[in-house]
């Protein structure tokens, strides 16, 4: 299977879409803000890492095999900036399962912007791909994003303890999770 989505893609106030070379300084704003890196495995990027990670995801536009992902920017239609970035992992061949993440220059946070490229998202993994289950992750002090997930629909799993020890301490992982049947009945 070679799934590539139809770009953009397009929601009621975003487009997803490739990343472009053009998209460089909001991509370096997102990658080396403290505020956004708080809860991830690195640290905030100087422009040598933002470069190499951005030459990393602009290739990643379409799944074929299990492993793969789609890296892409959120870009409001109103004003056709960069406001984030969202992916969708294919996790599992064999269990048909996905993975989606995101994240938002802090400007846009509470928006609902996060909410409304996961549903998205959720989409292409249920409807395009046709995977069974698919899954979101955060640190459990991340309520921000823990709350995006709860409201599209999605159903808290696991509180993970002190499960990983990330930037010098052990934190908590929250997973939540959806099924296909359970986003036929949200997408009616």
């Amino acid at each position: 299977m070679v799934f590539v989505p139809d770009y953009p893609i397009r929601s009621e106030r975003l487009r997803l879409r490739p990343l472009r070379e053009r998209d460089y300084e909001e991509f370096h704003a997102l990658h080396s803000d403290p505020d956004v890196a708080r809860y991830l495995y690195h640290e905030p990027h100087d422009r040598t890492a933002t470069s190499e990670l951005m030459s990393e995801r602009m290739p990643l536009v379409e799944i074929e095999y299990e492993g793969d992902r789609l890296s892409l920017a959120m870009e409001s239609t109103e004003t056709r900036a960069m406001v984030g970035q969202c992916t969708l992992f294919y996790k599992s061949e064999d269990h048909q399962q996905g993975e989606i993440g995101y994240l938002l220059l802090p400007k846009y946070w509470g928006r609902g912007y996060a909410s409304e490229a996961s549903i998205e998202l959720l989409r292409l993994g249920f409807e395009g791909m046709k995977l069974h289950r698919i899954i979101g992750r955060c640190d459990a002090r991340n309520a921000g994003s823990a709350g995006v997930m709860a409201r599209i629909g999605m159903r808290l799993e696991a509180h993970l303890v002190e499960n990983e020890f990330v930037k010098g301490e052990w934190t908590d992982e929250l997973i939540y999770a959806m099924l296909a049947t359970e986003w036929d009945k949200l997408a009616r």
